[in-house]
């Protein structure tokens, strides 16, 4: 029976706390580094803002304009496009016909991975999470130990992050989990992931080994990132059993699994992949075969674009800050330190781009009449692998080091570089940089369409 007014929290007057302003600014940059570009954080915080600052009413009103520019926002589209688009991707389709509404997946009761590198430890702790057995397997003891300590403290990482913590995920119990050097326990493994590096011969020898052991309904898995899925299932006696399941870096946190099928593979085998996907908890995107995929083959004019770009005057870190203000996660540069530059020429020099099988007399900056740059690959020549040796593009505090600062000895280095080849420096500003980067990106989507390597453009995006 007592009047409500007096205990109406919206109608007291808003409480002034010290230093508000202080941290309303800090908590603003925090936001602003968070979430780099994306319109919605910063308007969240602008909301708050007007809380402490306004009464009740016309805090709510305030509350109520933000909310209708981020309604009618490009950004608002763009994410609920992508939401669909992500679901979209399950209902896949190849031109000879087979599609998700027809193929029944096999079981995985239990999964192999082979080659305890980066990507085989992500997958090693990717498929443990996901409740699968798993036998990890090396090439010798050495490896195989370093592998080992690698996974377990990936896996106890991510034991902190869950609810239950370790009991849940259980991966001391070697029936979850067994590390080992000997092929012959694959015989009764459902599904294989081939995780060794980007070497064909290696593959291949792999794949004839595997098609002797593995029982006859296994699915052999390939994680390449742009090898032919044909070649590699030409080794084996089950070609129909072959698939490519490429992984990004780091494999246990990245959300996407482009599944690749070849000439021979499968409706059963894409539908297997596809559901380890789910399994895994990440996005199963099926795309065709041709060299880089759908993934790498987009990525190769952009990357290439960049270093272009730092040949007519630019700098890394100016590359990366100018596509990350738009909201990229990482920029070319620092995702190539991340991902090891090493990895790039090593497949350049497969391809006869650069190293001893380059015919003598090459020109410096051409390849088969069109424009290329050495530059990647004389950084590999000076031993900058990146991250993994502390410097690349940029300098890190030491090997294996996270921080990325610019490098005086590669602004050096680059001026050095336009002198000897005549380039000169001019200054490029921030609009030129996104569309020669974005741009080659978008175009090279649009040809992977026209082939049909991918069936739509929610596959691309």
């Amino acid at each position: 029976g007592q009047p409500l007014g007096p205990r109406r929290l919206s109608l007291k007057a808003v409480p002034k706390l010290p230093n508000m302003e202080a941290f309303l600014r800090e908590a603003l940059l925090k936001v602003k580094k968070q979430a780099r570009g994306r319109l919605a954080p910063e308007l969240c915080f602008q909301a708050v803002r007007a809380a402490t600052e306004r009464p009740f009413a016309e805090g709510v009103r305030r509350e109520r304009e933000l909310f209708r520019v981020l309604l009618t926002s490009g950004q608002a589209q763009a994410l609920q496009y992508a939401f669909f688009a992500e679901r979209a991707v399950r209902r896949w389709a190849t031109p000879g016909g087979a599609s998700w509404s027809s193929a029944a997946p096999q079981p995985v009761r239990k999964a192999a991975v082979i080659g305890l590198g980066t990507m085989g430890r992500g997958i090693v702790t990717s498929l443990v999470k996901a409740n699968i057995p798993v036998v990890a397997l090396e090439q010798d003891l050495e490896y195989l130990n370093k592998g080992r300590k690698a996974v377990m403290l990936l896996l106890e990482h991510e034991a902190m992050k869950m609810e239950g913590g370790a009991q849940t995920l259980d991966f001391h119990n070697p029936a979850r989990l067994q590390f080992t050097v000997d092929f012959d326990l694959l015989r009764d493994v459902d599904l294989v992931i081939e995780a060794v590096f980007e070497n064909m011969a290696l593959k291949k020898e792999i794949f004839h080994k595997l098609s002797k052991i593995c029982k006859p309904g296994a699915l052999l898995c390939t994680n390449t990132s742009a090898l032919n899925i044909d070649e590699i299932a030409s080794a084996t006696s089950r070609p129909q059993q072959v698939i490519g399941t490429h992984f990004f870096s780091p494999a246990h946190v990245m959300r996407l699994l482009e599944i690749i099928y070849g000439r021979h593979t499968s409706p059963t085998a894409i539908a297997t992949a596809m559901q380890l996907a789910d399994a895994l908890k990440k996005v199963g995107v099926v795309v065709g075969n041709c060299f880089g995929f759908v993934g790498n083959r987009m990525m190769f004019p952009y990357v290439q674009q960049a270093v272009f770009l730092l040949e007519e005057g630019s700098r890394p870190e100016a590359v990366d800050q100018v596509l990350e203000d738009f909201g990229l996660k990482i920029g070319p540069f620092r995702m190539s330190d991340l991902a090891g530059l090493d990895v790039g020429w090593r497949s350049r020099k497969d391809q006869g781009l650069t190293g001893p099988s380059l015919p003598a007399g090459t020109p410096a900056r051409q390849r088969h009449g069109r424009r290329y740059s050495p530059l990647p690959d004389l950084l590999c020549e000076q031993g900058r692998f990146g991250q993994k040796t502390g410097k690349g593009w940029y300098q890190y505090e030491k090997a294996g080091g996270r921080t990325a600062t610019p490098d005086p000895w590669l602004h050096n280095f680059l001026s050095q570089y336009r002198d000897t080849h005549g380039i000169k420096t001019r200054f490029i500003d921030q609009e030129e940089i996104l569309e020669r980067c974005l741009f080659p990106l978008i175009n090279e989507g649009f040809t992977i369409l026209a082939e049909g390597i991918a069936s739509g453009p929610e596959h691309l995006d």
